[in-house]
């Protein structure tokens, strides 16, 4: 098995809380592709896409993520890194892909403002249009999909484990 574990899935399933729970249970490294992406540029990622838009953004999430080496790392991308061809490409060679899911109701719980969250939305997209464009895509790349519905963090932690192998 490959040593990283890239979490891809929709803003809110948790990738960045589950990623640094993941990472210590499993004494491996945490990146949040997201605060990569905010360090190398000096920008929030709301800032990011307001300046560049979204095609500019994508462009900049691409090369950034491209970058991310890992040993023993878990990986949190952003919900929008399954449009970056290049960066899921790297990842698929470096590490084990694992979609987090959850139904649609429950990520509009979930989630508050999408602008301020610095989520790639296309003028005139709803939350429901990039759920459905988005999962086609998350499924194209998982090697693992784990449906977190109605999971604790530490019953996704544990069926994470379960699906690698690494109970």
């Amino acid at each position: 098995m490959k040593d990283n574990i890239v979490l891809i899935g929709m803003p809110g399933v948790g990738k960045s809380t589950v990623g640094v729970v993941l990472a210590k249970a499993l004494g491996y490294n945490f990146v949040d592709a997201d605060l990569v992406i905010q360090q190398q540029t000096g920008k929030l990622l709301c800032e990011l896409i307001a300046e560049h838009g979204t095609e500019g953004f994508l462009e900049i999430e691409d090369e950034v993520n491209s970058s991310i080496e890992g040993h023993k790392a878990v990986i949190a991308t952003g919900g929008s890194a399954v449009y970056c061809a290049n960066a899921m490409e790297h990842y698929k060679e470096i590490a084990t892909v694992l979609y987090l899911s959850v139904s649609y109701e429950t990520l509009e719980e979930r989630l508050g403002d999408l602008k301020n969250r610095g989520v790639v939305l296309n003028d005139g997209q709803t939350l429901k249009d990039l759920y459905d464009e988005r999962t086609e895509y998350y499924e194209k790349y998982a090697d693992v999909t784990v449906n977190e519905e109605g999971l604790s963090i530490r019953e996704t932690i544990d069926a994470v484990k379960e699906k690698l192998g690494m109970e």
